[in-house]
């Protein structure tokens, strides 16, 4: 954790702004892990999820970006949460609820915090950095190509949004 924190202030110090430690990693829904890292130099969307929620018709628009804009570098990161009491009891059921529902083949974590102490590290970051904590199931976070994060959205604001879409297409270029 420590050289985290000084990648962090170093970081700040050398940028004059906070970037996400590309060290952070995440265990996958698939085994193994997913490490910020692979993802150096492209923009990441990443939300976290509910199976059970009134926002969950959004993975279909989550996939649907990810569809269209993944051969332009963009990594749309699902990240599934029970903090909102939501979700499913295990990480293969929620893998075959999104596989059978809405055909999702686009990255997903394991079932992780993301608020709280408990949170995951990446959400940590993201607060530290923001202020920004998910108040709910399908909040947004964009992190850019640099690592910093570009902006935040909460859960009415639909994957697909001309706002969304706007910050993507900027990130790209």
């Amino acid at each position: 954790m420590r050289h985290i924190l000084i990648l962090m202030i170093s970081t700040f110090w050398a940028t004059g702004a906070w970037a996400m430690p590309r060290d952070v990693e995440f265990a996958s829904i698939d085994g193994g892990t997913l490490q910020m890292s692979d993802w150096a130099g492209q923009p990441v969307l990443v939300v976290n999820t509910a199976s059970q929620c009134g926002f969950t018709n959004q993975y279909e628009g989550l996939q649907a970006l990810y569809d269209t804009y993944k051969d332009r570098g963009l990594v749309v990161l699902a990240v599934p949460s029970d903090d909102f009491n939501q979700e499913l009891a295990s990480a293969e059921k929620v893998k075959e609820f999104c596989e059978l529902n809405f055909a999702i083949d686009l990255p997903m974590t394991d079932i992780e915090h993301v608020k709280g102490t408990a949170a995951h590290p990446f959400y940590k970051a993201v607060a530290d950095e923001t202020g920004f904590v998910p108040r709910w199931n399908f909040n947004k976070v964009l992190i850019g190509a640099d690592g910093k994060v570009v902006a935040t959205w909460g859960s009415t604001t639909r994957p697909q949004s001309a706002e969304i879409i706007h910050q993507i297409e900027k990130a790209l270029d």
